[in-house]
């Protein structure tokens, strides 16, 4: 019988993500791939270091323990790497030596897999290859680019807290579009206007639900063990603030998902609240918002929408 990922959280990463590549690439770009072949080869039982997204990924595997069948599990992690299978060897022995339970990889050399993500149901795609993660966008794929971040990987700490901007990330751009177009008093009217109408659906909202399934079944578990303590924390950081926070709530209600948190700024640094929070992954679709987030916390970029690709000459603003 065919395994089945319709019923599964699926991510797609690629090496970059998940571990520490910079020597190798480093090999790489000054040495070719024929010097950068024998370095993979004479290092082949030396586990790279750890990556940003690593304790994110570590962290949601862990969660296939609530599943009653080790055979059936709920979170999926896929390999998605350029490298070729010799070369892409000493990453699985890697994955293997940190006992990630990945078992399923694709090897393309030299080329992007990311054209198999619907193939695969993945519901985030994350890679530090920012031409490929903008290929995947472009096709309407769920991807986002790891940034250069500071992260901690705290073997004591089993939470998984995962933070989402709204616009942009979860939602579309519709209503940015209105902010970039007619400012910041025009898209709260617009916003009060369409109070009951949810928006659309942005490059992350599928992820989002898929989560928000564990988070059930973790309740579900605790109603037989009540000592469980719940390790999934979900939270919104947007610069969203009253009266156009009402909107997003009710298409977070729309979609059967609610936030754990919810951070309405109106234009305060994210980067000060996420030092408190301190989400294991973070996305935004801006990279005024990304610079400050990154030095603190691990950020990922949503390279989506008109903050992204602006129609109008005018200067980005908070979303």
């Amino acid at each position: 019988m065919a395994y089945e990922l319709d019923n599964r959280l699926v991510i797609g990463v690629a090496s970059s993500a998940v571990f520490d590549l910079r020597e190798s690439d480093t090999v790489f770009r000054t040495q070719g791939e024929q010097q950068y072949r024998k370095y993979q080869e004479h290092n082949l039982d030396v586990p790279l270091p750890k990556g940003i997204a690593y304790p994110f990924i570590k962290r949601l595997l862990a969660l296939n323990d609530l599943s009653p069948d080790a055979s059936d599990p709920l979170v999926e992690v896929v390999l998605l790497s350029r490298n070729d299978p010799d070369t892409g060897l000493r990453v699985m022995k890697t994955i293997e030596h940190y006992s990630l339970s990945m078992t399923r990889a694709i090897f393309m050399q030299g080329q992007s897999p990311y054209e198999y993500i619907p193939a695969l149901n993945i519901a985030l795609f994350l890679s530090r290859h920012k031409p490929d993660v903008d290929a995947a966008i472009g096709l309407s794929h769920p991807a986002g680019q790891v940034l250069d971040s500071q992260f901690d990987d705290d073997d004591n700490d089993k939470s998984l807290r995962i933070a989402f901007d709204f616009d942009g990330v979860l939602a579309g751009d519709e209503s940015e579009s209105v902010m970039q177009t007619s400012g910041l008093n025009a898209f709260h009217d617009h916003e009060v206007k369409n109070v009951m109408q949810p928006h659309n659906p942005g490059p992350l909202k599928e992820f989002l639900v898929r989560i928000s399934k564990i988070q059930s079944i973790e309740e579900a578990h605790k109603t037989q063990n009540p000592d469980y303590k719940n390790r999934i924390r979900v939270s919104i950081v947007t610069a969203r603030n009253a009266p156009s926070h009402e909107r997003a709530l009710k298409t977070l209600k729309s979609w059967g998902v609610m936030a754990n948190d919810a951070f309405f700024l109106g234009g305060i640094e994210k980067g000060k609240v996420l030092g408190i929070l301190r989400p294991h992954i973070f996305f935004d679709d801006q990279s005024g918002h990304l610079k400050a987030a990154s030095a603190v916390v691990p950020s990922v970029h949503i390279p989506f929408g008109i903050t992204n690709h602006p129609r109008v000459g005018t200067e980005l603003h908070s979303s």
